[in-house]
């Protein structure tokens, strides 16, 4: 129990009999194993594989994480599952299920067993749809993220969530000459987003999945001094994770409140941040989001905090404002 709460069991077998004896006999015998509908049993020697949709996508006809039926389910276990003996073919290339049925129907029903023990049923083929599942997180939800410099990059799962939702990302930064670098990394070569200092001017960019890169860069230098940067993202289109598409908006760049840059940006990562990407406030310790830079790309000038808001309340533009009061007269 920790702090009321009952806890799971740790699962697996113990190796340590193998420390100080490298010819002691293995105690594990038997692994399962399943990943989005894709299901497998070792046992003394055998293992048993059951792919899901099919030995390819292409064999299938059936793309990544389709939801698996009943009907399908009953028809894997009759014609679907291989069998292979690991004690004289290793590599698993000589499919035996034909001729060796009840070793096979024996080894399914052991994946069942090992399955029902460790409450993996039932068994769940979809993709998107359990990436975006919310998990549990240590911390209730909150409106507004502050993160400070010179701390250790934090996991995509553990940062916060700026994915298809308004959101606006504020540095208080102090410029001094020829500061340059980057002010939030979140992902990697593989998909994220960055807002970073380069050639005196303030921008963001979003990488869409290794696919495309959309900035927004200002129209003028950042002034010397202690100013607030902010970028602000407004949702103009809805999300369509299904077909990999995250909600479509307008980019906005702000030094203090000043507007100073503004674009669309068509697409967006729909679920996930990259998955080899992390979030961190003064530098990029993952592969470049962007070209703009190479490295770390550390902030030279000065970094008291980065907050990220959710709250979808957006900077008001003094002067577009004025603009459209002057319009209607």
């Amino acid at each position: 129990m920790i702090r009321g709460v009952a806890q799971s069991p740790i699962q697996g077998v113990s190796f340590f009999n193998t420390f100080n004896n490298k010819t002691a006999p293995s105690k594990h015998h038997t692994q399962y194993f399943e990943m989005i509908g894709h299901r497998s049993i070792y046992h003394e020697g055998w293992r048993a594989v059951c792919p899901w949709p099919g030995p390819s996508f292409a064999e299938s006809g059936k793309p990544f994480g389709v939801a698996i039926s009943a009907e399908e389910l009953t028809q894997l276990d009759a014609k679907g599952w291989e069998l292979y003996n690991i004690a004289e073919d290793i590599t698993e290339n000589n499919n035996i299920a034909a001729g060796n049925r009840p070793r096979l129907i024996e080894m399914i029903a052991q994946w069942y067993v090992e399955a029902g023990k460790y409450n993996v049923l039932p068994v769940d083929g979809r993709g998107v749809e359990r990436f975006a599942e919310p998990r549990p997180q240590i911390a209730a939800p909150r409106m507004q993220y502050t993160y400070y410099p010179e701390t250790q990059p934090i996991p995509s799962d553990a940062a916060v969530k700026v994915l298809n939702r308004p959101h606006s990302i504020t540095a208080d930064v102090e410029i001094e000459d020829a500061s340059e670098g980057m002010l939030l990394s979140h992902g990697a070569i593989d998909g994220g987003y960055a807002m970073y200092v380069k050639d005196g001017k303030l921008i963001y960019a979003h990488n869409y999945l290794a696919k495309a890169i959309y900035r927004v860069e200002s129209e003028k230098k950042i002034p010397l001094g202690r100013h607030k940067l902010r970028y602000e993202f407004e949702v103009t289109g809805k999300p369509d994770p299904a077909a990999g598409k995250g909600a479509a908006g307008i980019g906005k760049l702000y030094i203090d409140t000043e507007l100073v840059g503004q674009g669309d940006i068509p697409v967006t990562i729909p679920i996930v941040i990259g998955l080899s990407g992390r979030f961190s406030i003064g530098e990029a310790p993952s592969a470049p989001i962007t070209p703009d830079y190479q490295g770390a790309f550390r902030f030279k000038g000065k970094i008291f905090s980065v907050t990220v808001d959710v709250s979808g309340e957006q900077l008001e533009d003094a002067t577009a404002k004025m603009r459209n009061i002057m319009a209607r007269q």
